[in-house]
Order: C-alpha cells, then sequence, then structure tokens
C-alpha cells in the first residue's frame, strides 16, 4: 500500500477509496478489532494515517528531502524557492513558487504544483525541521492530528 504512493497524488477519489477499503482490512485483521468495529478509532489507535494523508506525507517527504539535497535531483529541479522581488516578511520562510498550471483537473494533480501547495500549508516549525528524522515525526503528529481531531 505504501509503495510509491507519492505516485498516487493525481488517481481519483474513487480509487483513493478503493485503496482506502484495502488499509480498513488490513487494520481489521489485527487483534482486538472485530469486522462491526468503527475503522477510525481502530486506525487513531494503531497510528495509521488515512490514504490521502499517507500520500501527502510522502510527498512532503520528498520535498523536504529534495530541499536539504538527498533526494534524487530531478525531483529538486521540480521546486524552485520562493524569491520575492523585495524584501518581505515572508523572505526567509522556507516557501516553494507554486507554479501555474494550465489544466486545472490533472495539472494541479501534479507534483510541481501540488508538492509547493502542500509545502505551504505547513507550519512554518515544521518547514524548519532540522534533519529528515526530526521532519518525519513532526509531520506525523501534524497530519495524525488533522486526520483524526
Amino acid at each position: 500500500l505504501d509503495y510509491c504512493n507519492a505516485h498516487y497524488s493525481g488517481i481519483s477519489t474513487g480509487n483513493i477509496h478503493r485503496l482506502q477499503l484495502i488499509q480498513n482490512a488490513a487494520a481489521l485483521l489485527l487483534p482486538r478489532s472485530s469486522r462491526s468495529d468503527h475503522i477510525t478509532p481502530v486506525l487513531s489507535c494503531l497510528h495509521w494515517l488515512p490514504v490521502c494523508f499517507r500520500i501527502d506525507f510522502k510527498i512532503l517527504l520528498l520535498v523536504f528531502k529534495a530541499l536539504h539535497g538527498q533526494a534524487l535531483i530531478y525531483i529538486g529541479d521540480l521546486l524552485s524557492p520562493h524569491e520575492p522581488d523585495r524584501c518581505l516578511r515572508s523572505s526567509g520562510r522556507n516557501l516553494l513558487t507554486v507554479p501555474e498550471s494550465h489544466l486545472v483537473t490533472k495539472g494541479d494533480q501534479t507534483f510541481a504544483v501540488r508538492a509547493p501547495k502542500l509545502w505551504k500549508s505547513l507550519p512554518e516549525e515544521l518547514r524548519l525541521a532540522k534533519s529528515v528524522p526530526s521532519f518525519k515525526s513532526l509531520l506525523k503528529t501534524f497530519l495524525y492530528h488533522k486526520a483524526f481531531s
């Protein structure tokens, strides 16, 4: 389910729902859960993010690694740092420029467009994390609260 899930960014909500059903079935295979249990508390107890949040997690992890020189070069080439023309408060906030997409349905789902939008939605302390393990921990906590609150 997690293999190459950053590529799931542009798939339809119907296909994401199918993947979610697979994750739900896997969660119910574990002890202390029955088929009649509601799945949200089970996923929360297991600390498993729902599929749509897992996809966002993987995309944001790729962005973090690319910005810190730990990802493949072509991924970093898809991202461009936000550099305002004049001195603004947003100058040192580690933001990315969101390119214009010409196709509303598929263009907005490409990595080059979606990744900067997701990055911009993160709190500043997450964007300024110093290491990959620190970023992963903070990001999972952030998405967990977003998913289950």
